[in-house]
Formats: structure tokens, C-alpha cells, sequence
């Protein structure tokens, strides 16, 4: 049963087996074995979904949770197409996760679950951390969390009635920089 860790299928997305977990189903008989899946799919450029298939069979359970992917993606702005735009956190149950942007040649810093996420949502330089739970369920639903809360300087800018350069302002230049104040 020698399946690649990820696949790309339909030439733009690129799915990611995240947990496979066998489940036991008392009957008069014995027990009856099932298998449930957990598949994150992306097309690495700001697009991912996540779904859950059960079936008897593994291959059949990764093709339903892979359907079901495709069916849920949603779209997350990314800053300059390899981090975030800020810092964000998110929560589903007892799953809390933080995640972090991170200047270039940082690379993905994240666990199990969310590594597959960010792979496959097109992220590359991230810091990631899990508090809580290490429940891969709860992990990615409370990474989709933060990631639905992630916003883009563009969309503030709308929101607010304002430019977008009034909204980050420039880098490095002491104006927008709060310590320089200070100094």
C-alpha cells in the first residue's frame, strides 16, 4: 500500500493524506473494519479545502475526503505569494494554533497537520504553533480558523474607505516604525 505522500490530480491541485484512522464496528459476527480519511487539497497558489471520507476501503475513503476538499476551498491572500500578511490565531475545540508571517528563507515551521496546509496552500515561509490538542482534526480545522481570518491590506483599505498605502505605509522608513518615536 505504497501511496506518494502527495499527488497532483486535475494538473492544478495538489492534495495532501493528512490521517488515516480505522474505525471498528461491533456487529453479531465479529467486527467490521472501516476506514475514515483526512485530505487537504490546494492549488499552492492562496486556494485550500480539507475533507473527511469514510469508506471500508483506504483508497476509497482518500477519493471521497479528496471530493469533499475540493467542494470546501477557500481562497487566502498571501504577501508578496510566500507568507501571511500578519499574525493570526485560530481555534476549533480544544485546538488553538498561531500562526505566524516570517521573512523569506524561513521556511514552513509547523507541525504535522498544518505543514500539510501550508504546502499545500502555496506558503512558504511560516511559523506555526499548536497549543492544546494534537488532534489532526482539531488542528485543521482551527488552522482554516486563522486562515479565513487572515486579511489582506487591500481589503482593510476597502473596508475603511481609505488607499492602501495609507494603510501599511513604507518599510523601514522611521515614519510608520513605533520605536522610532520613542527614540
Amino acid at each position: 500500500m505504497a501511496r506518494p505522500q502527495h499527488e497532483e490530480r486535475d494538473s492544478e491541485f495538489v492534495d495532501r493524506l493528512v490521517h488515516i484512522n480505522r474505525v471498528a464496528k461491533v456487529v453479531k459476527g465479529g467486527r467490521r473494519f472501516g476506514f475514515a480519511a483526512l485530505v487537504v487539497v490546494g492549488d499552492q497558489k492562496g486556494r485550500v479545502g480539507f475533507g473527511k471520507g469514510k469508506a471500508r476501503e483506504v483508497p476509497e475513503a482518500i477519493r471521497k475526503a479528496t471530493e469533499a476538499a475540493k467542494r470546501e476551498m477557500i481562497r487566502v491572500p498571501l504577501r508578496e505569494g510566500r507568507t501571511l500578511h500578519h499574525d493570526v490565531t485560530g481555534r476549533h475545540g480544544a485546538g488553538k494554533v498561531v500562526l505566524r508571517a516570517a521573512p523569506p528563507g524561513t521556511g514552513i515551521i509547523a507541525g504535522g497537520p498544518m505543514r500539510a496546509v501550508f504546502e499545500t496552500l502555496g506558503i512558504h515561509d511560516v511559523v506555526a504553533k499548536s497549543v492544546g490538542t494534537s488532534n489532526p482534526y482539531n488542528m485543521v480545522r482551527a488552522t482554516f480558523d486563522a486562515l479565513r481570518r487572515e486579511t489582506s491590506p487591500r481589503q482593510v483599505a476597502a473596508k475603511r474607505g481609505k488607499k492602501v498605502g495609507d494603510i501599511v505605509g513604507r518599510r523601514n522608513d522611521g515614519v510608520s516604525d513605533p520605536m522610532a518615536a520613542t527614540e
